[in-house]
């Protein structure tokens, strides 16, 4: 009925007929009533401006006399001063509001959303009231069945914001036309609105707190996809489109042109072309009468310079397609001339919104479910300008007349290209796109290699792109134009918008900061962004170490934008992004090229960093000590190369042209050749790169300047052409898996801008053919026979090469080799090594894999059995452990983060009461996980609590592991305090909402106490770094010195914390491990505190040690760089404690010796107490080293002892390598972390049989040990068969004894009959005294008896409980 109604129109602003109104009713009542309310809505003949609260009440009372379903009112924020900012949301088919909705309502499918923002100067106002009068009509349209505005609301979501400075407006004045006589153009803050979004070209991110309004819109914009938008302003009359500044920010006269250049014209023709004024390109404004614009539209940064615009964030952030309108020549026009400025805008503003519908649009979806793919990167050959898909798929790409080539990309499916789509003037063309997920082969099914003595290998070759000549004239790839020096805030920008607009195959990190705190950004690209794809290898660039060496920096930024662009059409880019996983980082010396100066040929002047050290002298070094103290660029490059597993790398220099491989320097410090074990090796890399390149091969580059210098074929061994110690490149060689070479990319350092075209020229095959190389030689896997999972730490040698390579965690390994036949070795730690003849041929790489079988798993007769598998008969078992098995994998845990919801950042420190508040507020929010208990009061009489975070809290379950996180031990480092909270929000809040931290939790007793000292944290002082004020409880004492070794006589006098923790949580026994967290340093140490001490199970306490600090950015470097304590170097990051700072009475050493808990103490940071604006980057630096507790946790050894009979035996003694002692408890279990690797395990329990076995720790797994106990076959120490046989003959003889003395006493007896007869004459006199006698005897025999029982029963319970 609607569209009938509609479809017969009407002209706009008439009364509806008296016919129209009969037809109406008849077709429905419910119709007509909408229709009068609509009309009683309607405005009057006279425009006006509304202050704001008018303005608030005239929406409301439009929306609600709108009919059912067409209108929504609400507001994104708040200005400065509180004045709402309102919009009204007008699209038909709006379903009722539900609570706990996004404002405004969720967004259609299918159907785009359009934008109009006005009044966002206060003193321009216009927009105010032609957006009410526009809204007024689209309602009162709808309801009258007007064709134009039915269709436009059944097929398009329009939001109206009429004031986004309203408290500018307030200010504002009625006919001030030039602006800024009476104010009102800033917000409340006197800030400028469309000067304070981020910029593409700016030098810095804004300050968003003055403007409530932009952070506001910004937010509301991340929440929708917005696809149109208009800015409506004042002050001339012209369509103004992107981009509205440029690179130099001149004034006025640059065209800075956007990717979309063609589509933003036609946008603002679109509305220019419609409006009398505009159209004719002269608005004739006074003071300007001369100034034209063709067509009545310009480019904004032609027109003049506006950095911090809006319309360019919404373009370069929000791929929303905004232009600003600017509608009459005074900026507050007089009420009386807003009629006439309304006739002028009204059918630019719907012919504007309507061109919403142009270009293409449809469906990402998979191909096998027909699910709407979110977030599906559409990408238009030609335009270097990306859109995504909205939650369903759906999308909608704006795009002017013309024939397109768009391809769909979406991470784990097959790119899908429609070629040769037409796009008409009007409605969009449909296209809905098909996607096939990718199907990995898995890697246990690529040529498998078992353990042979003679094994006959079959070499699989590994595709690998061919060094084919430049692409042909079928296919011609897009070449940056981007040429330019990029400071680093230009550099900044330009990484970002590749990122976003290129979301599915790349993602920017930053691996550090320099001494000036520039981020070192790395951009990744790959088909699988963030993920380490089994046996994918990765390779990386390196720019700009010397900081006046930019053509690297340079070259790396245009490599960037050549592989984004070029993904998905260009074959030779797409293979190579989908087989490698690319790591570039344009600049490691951010420093110091913003001190060097362009034109700088052979100069000094920004080469080092700004500590004034060169980075490239700055690497331990084999043949040197480095005498430098290590840089944070240098410890921040040490860090990441130990993080990833690349294979390949370049580090990009200027100053020459050549290639230079390892070694840089010798033994002696002179220019000779000193050469590395993969010499030939080094010299085809460094080939691979200098033959592409013309000028470089011919080997005398630099003529003018070194016209002595020659390089046969472009390449030489670094040491022989000068020493460098101390060098990046032999560093990677030596510690890592990475082959690296320093490449030298021209003559001059820092040429000028003009020149750089031509570099990109000479390096473009080169830099692409060098990477290729990184699949050369010979890739695969090490396997474990028994489970087929990988091996980590797998050494892969190759005879007469000494230089072996390990696996990564996948049990992957790369090993670069040119052609040959060579005799490679698998080994690993308790395996036995596996040898294979492979040959290498002259191109691609070959893939061989390993199968290693653990050493003494054949168990001959006689010798103790090796158990080492879990049972995974239990579904829900195996589930579990492929859990942790994934989650002990490459990004495991990053994945889990990545896949976690709300962000639990600390962001402040909170006192006693705030603490106490908010464990209690987890406890009432997720009562059904937590369990909040005190484990005692402090001195002062705080409580020291304890929230237990489990499926089951308060609950005994013997069989899952429990693990503490203690904080707060010295209360003037309360980071652990903060990060504790913060872990445990983060697991309330993702509980049944991320299947891993669910299951984690359902199979964990986690137990925090994020304060032992509650007393001194009352005390400290924030920035007190290395303040001791607070480190002691309130009696002065050093919690951390409390906890004696001799607990049961010094009980008595122990200090109120110390005893609350040591009886309620270490004497337990039933941890299976303990973390605690104190401040000072950036290291973790392990027991023993306590000097000259034994340390029994040292390499698992080390291994827990190793595993917090492996997985903290920086802790395992082992450089914590505090100050006063340069000269640190703590191997790992990891140290034991006795050898750090040495101390009696510490609490890891108590848990261990009386809790049988290992307990490591992690240092969060050099400060004892950080500024709060650091809390979140420490806990980002530390959440995944506290994640991987909870993982390891379910590693080491399960077990579960019990007898013949079935019965669980508990408080059964496990004794592990021949010193650990743990003990089973109730229901037999018992658990125990151990180190990777073989171990050894004596069962011991009174009455039974010892049982030895040995157990094969994983990594990666947990290890299940099932021992039943035979009764004891030994007696007093002797074999039961020969304690009988002497017990039996022991017995016959008594029995034969006892017969001969009875004989002998009978014949005794009737020698003295007279004697018994006469004594029985006196029986009657005697025999109540014999039975007194009789009686008594018989009681006191029973009481021995009963006392004798007694003691037993209390010695076993006293034995019981120690």
């Amino acid at each position: 009925m609607a569209s009938a109604a509609r479809g017969l129109g009407r002209r706009r602003g008439l009364p509806l007929p008296p016919l129209l109104c009969a037809l109406l009713l008849l077709l429905g009542p419910a119709r007509a009533a909408h229709i009068k309310k609509a009309e009683a809505a309607a405005p009057g003949e006279t425009l006006r401006y509304l202050h704001s609260a008018e303005l608030g009440e005239a929406l409301r009372a439009l929306a609600a006399a709108a009919p059912p379903g067409l209108a929504r009112l609400f507001s994104i924020g708040d200005s400065v001063e509180g004045r709402p900012l309102w919009v009204l949301r007008l699209t038909a088919g709006l379903g009722p509001e539900r609570a706990g909705e996004e404002p405004g309502g969720a967004a259609l499918p299918g159907r785009p959303q359009v934008k109009l923002v006005g009044n966002m100067h206060g003193d321009e106002p216009l927009a105010r009231p032609l957006l009410l009068r526009l809204a007024q009509e689209l309602v009162r349209g709808w309801a009258g069945g007007e064709e134009r505005i039915g269709r436009l609301l059944n097929t398009t979501d329009l939001y109206l914001l009429p004031s986004l400075n309203p408290d500018g407006f307030e200010r504002a004045r009625e006919g001030d036309c030039g602006g800024g006589a009476e104010g009102g153009r800033e917000n409340g803050r006197g800030r400028d609105l469309n000067r304070s979004f981020p910029d593409q070209f700016g030098a810095a991110e804004p300050d968003l707190e003055p403007v409530p309004e932009v952070r506001a819109l910004i937010a509301w914009m991340r929440r929708n996809k917005f696809l149109l938008s208009g800015n409506l302003h004042g002050g001339s009359v012209v369509a103004s489109y992107p981009y509205d500044d440029s690179p130099t920010h001149k004034p006025t006269g640059v065209y800075s042109k956007s990717a979309d250049d063609e589509v933003f014209k036609y946008l603002a023709k679109a509305y220019a072309s419609h409006h009398p004024i505009m159209r004719t390109g002269k608005p004739n404004c006074p003071g300007e009468e001369g100034e034209t614009f063709q067509d009545g539209i310009t480019n904004g940064a032609q027109w003049y310079d506006v950095e911090g615009g809006m319309q360019d964030y919404n373009y370069v952030w929000a791929d929303c397609f905004e232009i600003t309108l600017e509608l009459s020549c005074c900026k507050y026009p007089p009420t009386s001339e807003l009629q006439q400025e309304w006739e002028n805008n009204r059918d630019s503003l719907l012919a504007f919104i309507e061109k919403v519908h142009i270009g293409v649009k449809g469906f990402v979806r998979d191909a096998v479910t027909r699910a709407g793919l979110e977030n599906a990167t559409i990408v238009v050959a030609g335009i270097a300008h990306n859109i995504t898909a909205g939650k369903c798929g759906d999308y909608h790409r704006l795009l002017v007349p013309g024939i397109y080539n768009v391809t769909a990309v979406v991470m784990g499916y097959t790119p899908v290209t429609k070629e040769n789509i037409e796009v008409k003037e009007g409605a969009a063309t449909e296209v809905d796109f098909s996607l096939q997920p990718t199907v990995m082969p898995p890697a246990l099914n690529v040529t498998q290699f078992t353990a042979t003595p003679a094994p006959v290998s079959t070499i699989t070759p590994t595709p690998v792109q061919a060094e084919a000549p430049s692409p042909t004239s079928l296919h011609q790839p897009i070449q940056p134009v981007d040429f330019r020096h990029h400071h680093f805030s230009d550099m900044e920008i330009f990484l970002r918008r590749y990122a976003n607009e290129y979301p599915n195959i790349t993602r920017l990190y930053s691996v550090g900061k320099s001494v000036e705190l520039r981020e070192l950004y790395v951009m990744e690209i790959s088909d699988n962004p963030g993920i380490h794809e089994a046996g994918e290898p990765e390779f990386k660039y390196i720019g700009n170490m010397h900081g006046n060496e930019v053509v690297g920096r340079e070259l790396l930024l245009n490599l960037i934008e050549y592989l984004c662009k070029n993904f998905g059409t260009d074959p030779e880019v797409t293979d190579l992004v989908r087989s490698t996983r690319i790591h570039i980082m344009p600049s490691m010396n951010p420093d110091g090229y913003e001190k060097s100066q362009e034109g700088d040929r052979g100069g000094t002047v920004g080469r080092n960093n700004s500590n004034n050290y060169d980075l490239n002298r700055n690497f331990p070094d084999q043949f040197f000590r480095v005498a430098d103290p290590p840089q944070p660029e240098t410890l921040a490059v040490m860090t990441w190369l130990k993080t990833y597993p690349f294979v390949l790398s370049a580090n990009l220099h200027g100053g020459s042209l050549v290639v230079n491989y390892p070694f840089d320097d010798d033994e002696q410090g002179i220019a000779i050749y000193s050469k590395s074990p993969d010499d030939a090796v080094f010299q085809q890399l460094a080939l691979s790169y200098s033959k592409e390149n013309t000028k470089m091969y011919q080997g005398s580059p630099c003529k003018d300047m070194y016209p002595t210098e020659y390089f046969p074929h472009g390449i030489t061994n670094g040491a022989q052409w000068y020493n460098v110690p101390g060098g990046m490149q032999d560093w990677n060689y030596l510690h890592t898996n990475c082959f690296e070479v320093t490449i030298e990319l021209g003559c001059v350092k820092y040429p000028k801008a003009e020149e750089l075209p031509k570099y990109w020229e000479q390096n473009r095959r080169s830099l692409l053919q060098f990477m290729k190389q990184v699949h050369r030689g010979v890739s695969g896997f090490v396997l474990d026979a028994m489970d087929g999972r990988g091996i980590l730490n797998a050494t892969i040698s190759v005879a007469d090469i000494n230089h072996p390579v390990t696996t990564y965690k996948d049990g992957a390994y790369w090993r670069l080799l040119i052609q040959g036949t060579y005799k490679i070795t698998a080994s690993a730690r308790g395996y036995d090594p596996v040898t294979k003849m492979v040959d290498v041929g002259s191109k691609g790489g070959v893939q061989v894999n390993f199968t290693l079988s653990r050493t003494d798993i054949k168990v001959e007769e006689g010798k103790m059995p090796v158990l080492n598998t879990p049972d995974t008969s239990d579904p829900n078992e195996k589930e579990f452990e492929t859990l942790i098995k994934d989650l002990s994998a490459e990004n495991g845990l990053e994945r889990l983060l990545l896949t976690s919801s709300g962000d639990v950042s600390p962001y402040r420190y909170r006192p006693y009461k705030d603490l106490s508040e908010f464990l209690r507020g987890l406890y009432l929010n997720y009562p059904h996980i937590t369990n909040l208990t005190s484990l005692g009061q402090s001195v002062e009489f705080r409580q020291i609590w304890s929230l237990e975070i489990s499926n089951k809290p308060n609950q005994s379950e013997p069989e899952e592991p429990k693990i503490r996180f203690v904080a707060g031990i010295h209360g003037n480092a309360p980071v652990g305090t903060e990060l504790l909270l913060a872990l445990a929000e983060f697991l309330c809040m993702n509980y049944k909402k991320n299947a891993a931290v669910t299951k984690l939790i359902d199979r964990t007793r986690i137990v925090i106490v994020p304060s032992l000292n509650p007393d001194g944290r009352e005390i400290a002082q924030e920035r007190g770094c290395t303040s001791k004020i607070g480190q002691t409880n309130a009696h002065g004492r050093d919690l951390d010195t409390d906890f004696t070794s001799n607990y049961s006589w010094y009980a008595g006098t122990r200090e109120p914390e110390t005893k609350a923790i040591i009886e309620n949580l270490i004497l337990k026994q039933d941890f299976s491990l303990s973390v605690a967290l104190d401040g000072g340093s950036l290291l973790v140490t392990y027991p023993y505190d306590k000097p000259a001490q034994t340390v029994e199970n040292k390499e698992t306490l080390k291994h827990l040690a190793s595993l917090y600090a492996n997985n903290h950015p920086l802790m395992h470097l082992g450089q914590p760089g505090c100050p006063n304590k340069s000269d640190e170097n703590i191997p790992g990051g990891v140290i034991r404690g006795s050898e750090w700072h040495s101390h009696l009475g510490s609490m890891k050493d108590f848990s261990v010796m009386f809790g049988h808990c290992p307990e490591i103490t992690v240092y969060t940071g050099c400060c004892y107490f950080p500024s709060a604006g650091q809390l979140p980057g420490l806990w980002a630096d530390h959440r995944k080293s506290l994640l991987s507790m909870l993982v390891e946790v379910h590693k080491g050894v399960h077990g579960f002892v019990q007898d013949k009979s079935g019965k669980a035996i508990s408080k059964a003694t496990i004794v592990l390598n021949e010193g650990l002692r743990v003990y089973t408890k109730e229901g037999g279990y018992f658990h125990v972390l151990l180190a990777p690797g073989l171990h050894n395990i004596n069962a011991i329990a009174d009455g039974y049989q010892q049982k030895h076995v040995k157990v094969f720790v994983r990594h990666d797994a947990p290890s299940s040990v099932f021992i039943v106990f035979d009764a004891e076959n030994r007696i007093f120490g002797l074999p039961r068969e020969l304690v009988v046989t002497v017990a039996g003959a022991s017995m016959s003889a008594l029995v034969l004894t006892a017969c001969i003395i009875w004989c002998v006493c009978s014949i005794k007896s009737n020698r003295h009959k007279d004697g018994f007869h006469r004594l029985r004459q006196h029986h009657d006199d005697y025999e109540d005294e014999i039975r007194m006698m009789s009686t008594g005897s018989k009681k006191s025999l029973l009481s021995h008896e009963f006392q004798d029982e007694t003691d037993t029963e209390e010695e076993t319970l006293y034995s019981s409980k120690h």
